[in-house]
């Protein structure tokens, strides 16, 4: 077995460690024998959705997602578009979450259409939302409590069709107003969460993992690993938040 996992633009979109989301997906991976490719996609490079079976978007800053308005104009949009109808999966963080819904208003009210791939909007600020945060994610999500560090301007409002990726235990999530966080739409997940995300929330790694794995080969073929560090680090998060 086998996945090819798309990190799109890597050159624009990496806060915080978020690279570090492809490997623990990567190591998570080889730790069971399985393969895992890495394809890079940056700014200006054409994208075939059909070559890949994880697509991962990272965050950046708002100067950075109106840069990326015209790239993903010249013919990206569809493309990702198509991959989430066909099932694909998709971890999407801050700055690339935001890129997956309909549109960006800034603060001073000028509207940046983005890829329309799942129905939400976000609304940008002038004060920010910081600082650590948790959540729990929803059943269909792997239901794990997640830890994670939040920095964001915009507020998210999700749509019909899309639901949360959880519910907010301690801090702000998508708005600071409906206690949602993140979002999931078919096989896309979508979060807020630095850190980077996924190395202290192993069994939501996992899940996004088998996604991938039954979307590909119809079966979920993880095997358990021994994840006392990893949950020592989350563990000690959800204390600290408590």
């Amino acid at each position: 077995m086998e996945l090819s996992i798309c990190h799109l633009y890597p050159d624009v979109l990496n806060l915080y460690g978020d690279r570090g989301n492809i490997t623990a997906m990567v190591r998570r991976l080889e730790w069971r024998g399985i393969s895992a490719w890495v394809h890079q996609v940056p700014l200006g490079s054409k994208l075939n959705p059909n070559y890949y079976d994880i697509f991962f978007i990272g965050g950046g800053q708002d100067f950075e997602q109106q840069l990326l308005y015209k790239d993903l104009s010249g013919g990206k949009s569809s493309a990702i578009i198509d991959a989430v109808e066909s099932d694909k999966t998709f971890l999407c963080i801050c700055a690339g979450y935001q890129l997956m819904g309909q549109y960006y208003k800034t603060w001073d009210g000028v509207e940046i259409p983005f890829i329309g791939a799942m129905n939400f909007y976000t609304e940008g600020k002038e004060n920010r939302i910081i600082g650590n945060y948790s959540y729990r994610c929803a059943p269909e999500s792997s239901g794990a409590t997640v830890v994670a560090f939040e920095n964001h301007s915009g507020r998210t409002y999700l749509g019909d069709g899309v639901r949360p990726l959880g519910q907010v235990l301690n801090g702000f999530g998508n708005n600071g107003e409906d206690l949602t966080e993140g979002a999931r739409y078919k096989n896309a997940f979508c979060s807020y969460g630095h850190g980077a995300l996924l190395p202290k929330n192993p069994a939501l790694c996992d899940h996004i993992l088998n996604t991938a794995l039954f979307q590909k080969y119809g079966v979920f073929a993880l095997s358990p690993l021994d994840d006392k560090f990893e949950n020592a680090a989350n563990a000690y998060m959800c204390r600290v938040l408590r």
